[in-house]
């Protein structure tokens, strides 16, 4: 008998990847593809969400033709998305009424801050959440108002709306001829619109922000079989959806309350575990749903937000040219044994996390004549763990107690220098999993536990095991005054503006 498998669609903020997981956990198929970023003014961010169909096919293809796995040896397969990306399209031609708004888009700022000032308090409540362009309601409302026609046919009920994960699930079952209409409660959790005690839609935020009822998908469960991918050349249940910073959590195997993750991949998430209570963050953190699975109380969690992780890295090799591809930024930074005085702040779609500062501009500062691309590079890299540990701080108040170690998984956690730096500068043991690819993983489990692919969590904790530890190197004295210069720059980040000639 052949050995049997769990597929799991990873659909990014930059690329798509399909991964074939065994038994074990481990990967033994995968392809990858990047897809277009179209940026049609400053602080804007689209995809096309057809290419993304597209790539999606393409990867499954691939990671079969690659692995020389069949389809027919696959139970079934989950999805993990890049959350709060909007879709609204025709539900009779199947064709997108605009490009999908991603979620680093800050076109919608101005209109948030207005419904911040008349209903924040409430949303909050409500929703765990700021009022914020990163969440999809701004999205939706600013497609409605601004493209021709489409509120009417919203009103009449003749378009949807959906995350990516809708998307796809939505376009895999059949789209115009039978297409199923779902999502699940963590990604629901991300659009301004979903009420965290009742995990439904709620009536009075659609009011508030301007949007139809009858475009919403119904939520569901993150681990239940919804709809069977009839596209694909072998149809394959769809057994799972899970936001993607949630499903890293549960591929980390974070499974309890205080189980914490920092996910390094476009953007940079931190998220804990805080069982089935919701923590109510006075620090600028969002409250969000991590799991919900069948015959379970949800599970919440507290989690920190950073725009540009590995976004920055592919800003230096595609903006500015000092790298050649996105693996040569660790040799380059490695080629200086510090930043110089450099200091580099990524606010290109404002900051996150917990400053929510929508109009923060990008910065790099102090530099001198003595500075080169290498320390540019070193600071770029030095930014991400320095918001990481602006996120970790803020969550620690919150939760009231300190992590004592860090787990960390995506992409960059490939760059040693990287997770060396994290270790030093939060003073804290930073942990890599043996399976890096936690994301597709947490997606995975969940299908396979749908499934009856893994009987349940307790079998899939076996699973998890540690690749390397890193433990801080460098002085109290030391740490303290990095962190100082690193907050001095945000300051001048912040600062921009205030200007007169910026504020105009």
């Amino acid at each position: 008998m052949s050995e049997k498998y769990i597929g799991a669609l990873d659909q990014g903020t930059t690329s798509t990847r399909f991964l074939l997981f065994n038994a074990a956990g481990v990967p033994a198929g995968f392809d990858q593809v990047e897809h277009q970023q179209i940026t049609p003014q400053p602080g804007w961010v689209e995809h096309d969400p057809e290419e993304i169909l597209a790539k999606t096919l393409q990867v499954i293809a691939g990671a079969y033709a690659k692995s020389g796995i069949s389809a027919s040896q696959v139970v079934a397969m989950g999805i993990t998305n890049q959350r709060e990306t909007t879709v609204v399209w025709d539900k009779t031609t199947g064709k997108p009424v605009y490009n999908a708004i991603v979620w680093q888009d800050m076109r919608t700022d101005a209109f948030c801050r207005d419904i911040d000032r008349r209903h924040g308090p409430a949303i909050r409540e409500k929703t765990g959440l700021p009022v914020q362009p990163y969440f999809s309601a701004s999205k939706i409302r600013w497609i409605l108002d601004h493209v021709p026609g489409v509120r009417e046919r919203a009103e009449k009920g003749a378009l949807l709306f959906g995350t990516i994960d809708t998307w796809l699930i939505w376009k895999l079952s059949g789209g115009p001829n039978g297409g199923v209409h779902v999502t699940d409660a963590t990604n629901a959790s991300r659009t301004l619109l979903l009420d965290l005690k009742t995990l439904q839609w709620d009536p009075w935020l659609l009011e508030v922000f301007g949007i139809p009822a009858q475009l919403l998908p119904q939520v569901k469960s993150s681990s239940e079989v919804y709809a069977e991918a009839t596209l694909l050349p072998h149809p394959l249940p769809i057994a799972s959806a899970i936001g993607d910073q949630q499903a890293a959590l549960f591929g980390q195997a974070c499974f309890e309350k205080g189980e914490t993750k920092n996910t390094y991949g476009t953007g940079c998430f931190l998220l804990m575990n805080t069982g089935s209570e919701m923590v109510r963050s006075q620090n600028g953190l969002l409250t969000t749903v991590c799991a919900l699975l069948p015959g379970e109380a949800p599970q919440y969690g507290l989690e920190g937000s950073v725009a540009m992780a590995g976004a920055t890295v592919q800003w230096l090799r595609d903006n500015l040219g000092i790298i050649g591809e996105s693996a040569e930024v660790e040799t380059l930074a490695a080629s200086v044994t510090d930043n110089g005085g450099v200091y580099f702040v990524p606010a290109f779609s404002g900051l996150f996390a917990p400053y929510w500062r929508p109009d923060a501009r990008g910065a790099v500062v102090g530099l001198t004549r003595f500075a080169t691309k290498a320390h540019i590079a070193r600071s770029a890299l030095e930014a991400v763990a320095y918001q990481t540990r602006d996120v970790l701080e803020a969550m620690e108040r919150d939760f009231g107690g300190k992590i004592p170690a860090l787990k960390v998984d995506g992409g960059m956690t490939a760059n040693n220098l990287l997770l060396q730096f994290q270790a030093d500068i939060l003073g804290e043991r930073v942990i890599r999993p043996v399976v890096a690819e936690t994301t597709a993983l947490g997606a995975a489990y969940a299908a396979g536990l749908a499934t009856w692919f893994w009987k349940n969590k307790a079998e899939l904790r076996t699973q998890w095991a540690i690749d390397r530890r890193w433990e801080p190197r460098i002085e109290a004295s030391t740490r303290a005054a990095l962190y100082s210069g690193w907050k001095k720059a945000v300051e001048k980040s912040l600062g921009w503006v205030d200007s007169p000639e910026q504020s105009s």
